[in-house]
């Protein structure tokens, strides 16, 4: 089974490319627990909230393993819940980090949000591309500090679309 992450910040095509690997390789594609999280309290997230988001996450992420299908696809994991509780909330529960490093991923796909404008879709609050470029860079960050891999993904939707298709057709070759 070989595991790809999309990683960065919201508004930067995750969603949409996760989606489109899945539709191209096949496999199984797990969603964001926060996005159901979300719609059905109809509330805005609290710091008490991230434990259960994360475990939510991780219960999608782990059924989904279970399955052992060639690709798995992930539209996010606990890396994107840890920045966004230290985002919002200043802090997050040290064992993310534990839990986030006891999986092995094989590619983060990490988005930028150059060259794509940002969309409301009722649930994103960064629209300023500053904010956004600071969530890519501690995403960055984060991945370069634990040397997990990743291939940053830029350029019109297109161009990112293309480029992943690649990196995904190469690790699976491997």
């Amino acid at each position: 089974m070989k595991v790809v992450v999309m990683a960065g910040p919201e508004s930067s095509g995750k969603s949409w490319l996760a989606a489109q690997l899945q539709a191209h390789f096949g496999g199984v594609m797990v969603g964001e627990y926060v996005r159901y999280f979300i719609d059905y309290h109809q509330r805005d997230t609290t710091l008490d909230d991230i434990p259960g988001i994360a475990h939510g996450q991780l219960a999608w992420e782990d059924a989904a393993r279970a399955e052992q299908p060639a690709l798995l696809i992930l539209d996010t994991h606990l890396l994107t819940n840890k920045l966004w509780s230290l985002t919002l909330f200043g802090d997050y529960p040290g064992w993310l980090d534990s839990e986030l490093l006891a999986r092995h991923y094989d590619l983060h796909l990490l988005l930028s949000p150059e060259d794509v404008g940002w969309a409301e879709d009722g649930q994103r609050c960064q629209p300023e591309l500053a904010d956004r470029l600071a969530f890519f860079q501690a995403s960055r960050a984060w991945l370069e500090q634990h040397r997990q891999p990743f291939l940053v993904i830029r350029g019109d939707w297109e161009e990112r679309r293309i480029r992943a298709f690649a990196a995904v057709e190469q690790l699976l070759r491997r």
